[in-house]
């Protein structure tokens, strides 16, 4: 399977583009590759056609489009309702209808993509009303270091709104609403001296469903959702940092009969190390030495993110030296590569001293190079 393409090249804009711009190329390109435009070609215009409206609903949405420049596609694992990119994740159709509509001879694009899709063909198509959409769920996720250097999938335990499984979500046995004749929206016409104004709006009686329960579910009291237990995995890349999120689609509150489910959003916590000090991907180790070792060199032995490791200290290593172990530090967002391991030498000055100490550290300084000072 080919590499999915970098969704700015796909559109054929930079990494800064606006919104006006990216939904310029878009419109470009959704004319040029439209199937019915394609009637040679119409198998690879239908895949291209798919590719620039994925890169379209990723760039267009600020959440996708900061967890796409940050991680790439791997950051997207869970932005898409069957981990690919489908239609059924497509949230733009308007902005199809409004580029393409003429194509359609008035007829509705989600009967192209989901219906007889011919061009010249209408059907009469009636939306099934949904219930009310399920909530989010904000999840704070604590890490550690050693977690957050090479990726992690965790496991959440919550307590969630699923769907009634005694009614299947419908609230118990249901028929039309007969304010809104089962469309989930009432029209109020008012007329005035300038003509007529309808407005739009959701059904009062069923709340936007298009049905009223006639006989409530005796397991959920209409509702169509029950509070269950429920472990969801979540799969963190390496080198997140504190206040980043990750957005699992459709896995927070299940709707109200019926209704779409909410999304799962993880925001991500750094517990604190108490060896390593990070800075991005690099981490920083603090080593106290002592005054014989920074004098004459030796070997120390030190923790790393992998187990421990032997590092050389070079004689007169003064205090404040860095010393970096290339690779030893957190792993890449795009996993190729990682940071480095800086090991910070610091000569430990003993506080407590005891005579015949005094006595050798005077007698040794008279023998030892001087400091260099003001004249």
């Amino acid at each position: 399977m080919a590499p999915k393409r970098d969704y700015y090249e796909v559109l054929g804009v930079p990494r800064n583009a606006s919104p006006e711009e990216i939904k310029k190329a878009y419109r470009r390109l959704a004319k040029k590759y439209h199937p019915d435009l394609n009637p040679e070609n119409k198998e690879e215009a239908t895949e291209k056609f798919k590719e620039i409206s994925e890169a379209y609903e990723v760039l267009m949405d600020p959440e996708k489009r900061a967890l796409y420049d940050r991680y790439g596609h791997e950051g997207l694992s869970g932005a898409f309702k069957q981990g690919n990119f489908t239609w059924e994740d497509f949230t733009h159709f308007s902005d199809l209808e409004d580029i393409l509509g003429d194509l359609f001879g008035g007829g509705s694009l989600f009967d192209f993509f989901f219906g007889t899709g011919r061009r010249g063909e209408r059907r009469e198509y009636r939306r099934r009303p949904q219930g009310e959409p399920g909530s989010n769920i904000k999840v704070v996720l604590p890490l550690t270091l050693r977690e957050i250097a090479e990726g992690v999938t965790k496991e959440i335990k919550l307590r969630k709104y699923v769907v009634c499984p005694h009614c299947n979500g419908t609230g118990g046995k249901t028929e039309i609403c007969p304010t809104c004749g089962g469309t989930g929206q009432v029209r109020r016409t008012q007329r005035h001296i300038f003509g007529e104004f309808v407005s739009v709006s959701t059904c009062p009686t069923c709340r936007g469903s298009g049905e009223i329960v006639k006989e409530p579910c005796k397991y959920c009291h209409g509702e169509g959702r029950i509070k269950k237990e429920k472990k969801i995995k979540v799969k963190i890349p390496p080198g997140v940092s504190k206040g980043n999120y990750i957005t699992l689609r459709g896995e927070g509150h299940a709707g109200r009969r019926g209704g779409p489910p909410g999304d799962i959003i993880v925001l991500i916590d750094e517990k604190k190390d108490n060896t390593f000090i990070r800075d991005g991907f690099n981490i920083i180790l603090n080593l106290p030495i002592s005054f014989k070792t920074a004098v004459l060199g030796g070997d120390v032995e030190i923790p790393t993110l992998n187990g421990r490791k032997t590092i050389h200290i070079p004689p007169g290593t003064q205090s404040g030296h860095k010393i970096h172990l290339k690779g030893e530090g957190i792993k890449f967002m795009n996993g190729y590569g990682r940071g480095d391991l800086i090991v910070q030498v610091n000569v430990y000055t003993p506080r407590r001293v005891s005579g015949k100490a005094k006595k050798l550290l005077e007698e040794l300084d008279s023998l030892l190079e001087k400091p260099p000072g003001f004249k």
